[in-house]
């Protein structure tokens, strides 16, 4: 081989792992961007459904889930903690529904008709996590629809490790 030959060589080596990492990077990108724009529905509902609340319960775009605001009225709760728990069961049932967890939860908004029942809620609301809790803001709000005390809503990631394809969440 001759001098000349020797130093290209190097060079040709190196510019033919660099195009093998950029097709490795625009197929990884193409990958992300169908996972960031895969939209599906957790108990949707449409126009279609007739005279019935115009929001879905949750959305998965990608590996987040949105969650609508939820209440607790049911069964009308005599104290704020009861309120608290039937809000929080209904949140957790939601995000069962779509395979997750509480532990999934990274953000969570609690509106509060009466920012005194912080503690309360608080109460109840430490005994529905088994590991890091979520950022969180406690917003007082005035009157909350049908009287209620709390409205919660909120944004699950599926954690890395955790099974993918969820109970109605395809593998994406």
């Amino acid at each position: 081989m001759t001098r000349s030959a020797l130093l290209i060589l190097p060079v040709l080596l190196f510019a033919a792992a660099c195009q093998d990492d950029a097709a490795e990077m625009d197929a990884s990108h193409d990958e992300m961007h169908a996972m960031h724009h895969a939209v599906e529905y957790v108990n949707p509902r449409s126009p279609a459904d007739g005279n019935v609340a115009p929001f879905s319960a949750a959305v998965w775009v990608g590996n987040t889930l949105h969650l609508s605001g939820q209440l607790g009225v049911q069964g009308s709760p005599e104290t704020a903690e009861q309120e608290a728990t039937n809000v929080l069961d209904n949140i957790k049932a939601t995000l069962e529904e779509a395979g997750l967890t509480m532990d999934d939860l990274v953000s969570v908004q609690v509106y509060a008709s009466d920012v005194g029942d912080y503690g309360a809620f608080n109460d109840v609301y430490r005994t529905y996590f088994t590991s890091e809790y979520p950022a969180r803001a406690f917003l007082g709000s005035g009157d909350l629809l049908f009287g209620a005390r709390f409205e919660v809503m909120g944004i699950a990631v599926r954690r890395e490790g955790a099974g993918e394809g969820g109970a109605d969440h395809p593998e994406m």
